[in-house]
């Protein structure tokens, strides 16, 4: 669905893209990582058109960039892209007109829109008068008005709680189970390891590591990871190290890579005579796949 290709971007003398390599699949969902600044931004103000690269090749179903290729995706920004004293239905047919839609098309388009996101009994209401993750909601039906082929959602769930977040994961599941190609950047660790079929995580304009959880699981050399609380944390790093064990600091806390699963009487009998105040048993994760990449990755 989108191919990218050696893609190449300089601000004056700084490459913020380089050679980016990027494949999304028909209908899956494809998270796109990266702290700020490493290229997510740029890069989707070039596949939307709005920038300019300097080399490489972007192709959307099939199709290199252009004036028509715009019709072939729906974007969703992170600062919901609504008229506030507008009804959803109203918003909907502004940016349906925009793409052409008009008469029973447009009107049909939005009842569809609203009812995807689970709004179409608040389609006479101002959008200042809805919720947050209701907001976003119609954000997201603006992005499909013209039922486009790939959907980009850029950090879908920022500052909402957790009820509205819950909402539009199932919103995002439910589009993907529909057939929906989808683009996904977050923060949220969590969010892109409930929803994305594949991750790419980038740095430094380029990706770094990509695949499904389960091969980026691979990037961290552990079947297992323990965090160990102590006040001697030189002496279990050294015990641990007569173990092959390797020690990272996850958020100031003392954690270490097992290469297999271990009963825990066994973890404790590796720790005698060391003063510990708990040992927390835990899968690898996205978070420790991320940092293991990101920090060792020059």
């Amino acid at each position: 669905m989108l191919q990218i290709k050696n893609l190449t971007k300089f601000y004056g003398k700084r490459a913020v893209l380089q050679d980016l390599n990027l494949n999304i699949k028909q209908g899956e969902i494809y998270g796109l990582l990266g702290a700020n600044g490493a290229g997510k931004t740029t890069t989707i103000n070039i596949i939307c058109g709005l920038l300019n690269y300097d080399d490489g090749q972007v192709n959307i179903n099939g199709e290199n960039l252009s004036a028509r290729s715009k019709y072939l995706l729906g974007v969703a920004p992170q600062e919901n892209l609504l008229y506030p004293s507008l009804s959803c239905a109203e918003n909907l047919s502004f940016f349906g007109k925009i793409y052409g839609l008009k008469g029973t098309k447009l009107k049909s388009a939005i009842n569809r829109c609203l009812q995807g996101v689970n709004l179409l009994d608040r389609k006479d209401n101002a959008v200042d008068t809805l919720s947050g993750g209701m907001q976003r909601r119609v954000n997201i039906a603006v992005a499909l008005i013209h039922n486009p082929k790939l959907l980009i959602l850029d950090e879908p769930t920022t500052g909402l709680d957790i009820e509205a977040r819950y909402e539009i994961w199932q919103l995002i599941t439910s589009l993907k189970e529909e057939g929906m190609t989808i683009l996904l950047t977050t923060h949220l660790l969590d969010e892109a390891q409930k929803l994305c079929d594949r991750i790419g995580i980038i740095k430094n304009g380029e990706i770094i590591a990509e695949g499904t959880l389960e091969e980026l699981r691979k990037k961290v050399p552990a079947q297992e990871i323990i965090i160990i609380k102590t006040d001697e944390e030189e002496k279990a790093i050294l015990k641990a190290q007569e173990k092959g064990f390797q020690h990272r600091y996850y958020g100031g806390d003392l954690a270490f890579l097992l290469p297999e699963t271990l009963p825990l009487e066994e973890l404790i009998k590796y720790f005698d005579h060391i003063n510990l105040t708990s040992i927390t048993r835990q899968p690898v994760n996205l978070d420790h796949i991320y940092l293991e990449v990101t920090q060792n990755v020059e």
